[in-house]
């Protein structure tokens, strides 16, 4: 299997690039929270061991790579929340996101690489889309692994809020027990309402007792 390299922002740089950076986001297919996107610059002299596309490693692994990242990079993450999402479609929102994640950063980027196969088009900086960017880019490996775990940690606290719908082991995602949550608990204000699976339960007919 093929590891992430350095050969995109090299070439950004070998192009008169002075900072390159990595940008994905997490959250596109949950349920319920945040879709949230990172930037990450990383210094070309000081890359950690071990960066890969973030649902490749173990969730111990990441949380040290992103405790390391963030305190050794300049990175930035943005969340749009739910309320925008529902207004936005999740598509421009998730590019909402990416696009504060790179204003976000402490100095701007002379170059932005963009996991996908599109970039922002409000994005202010020259960018440039990596297909599979999480597996093949460190910058954008770096970035995935800040904003997924960034994501869970906000679960995890939202799942204290709400329990029973799983959110502390299924960040959101519309797994069989959450989807059955849902049907006994009800809808949430963290759930997406412009999703099919909640907006099918608001729109049900409600049955008429007595």
């Amino acid at each position: 299997m093929n590891k992430p390299d350095f050969s995109f922002e090299q070439a950004a740089l070998a192009r008169g690039a002075r900072r390159v950076c990595g940008v994905d986001e997490v959250g596109r297919g949950p349920l319920a929270g945040p879709v949230t996107a990172a930037a990450v610059v990383l210094d070309p002299d000081n890359i950690p061991d071990g960066l890969n596309d973030s649902k490749r490693m173990t969730a111990l692994r990441r949380e040290a790579l992103a405790d390391w990242i963030m305190t050794n990079c300049d990175w930035a993450v943005a969340h749009v929340e739910v309320a925008e999402i529902d207004q936005l479609n999740i598509y421009h929102a998730s590019h909402l996101a990416m696009c504060r994640a790179v204003s976000g950063l402490a100095q701007v980027p002379c170059h932005a690489l963009i996991d996908g196969n599109r970039v922002p088009r409000d994005l202010t900086v020259p960018s440039e889309p990596v297909v599979k960017g999480d597996a093949r880019c460190l910058s954008i490996s770096a970035a995935s692994i800040v904003a997924k775990v960034l994501r869970d940690r906000i679960m995890v606290d939202l799942a204290q809020q709400h329990p029973g719908y799983g959110w502390e082991s299924n960040a959101g995602y519309g797994t069989p027990a959450h989807k059955k949550a849902l049907l006994d608990l009800g809808v949430t204000p963290h759930h997406r309402r412009s999703f099919a699976p909640v907006h099918n339960i608001l729109c049900k007919p409600q049955k008429l007792t007595g």
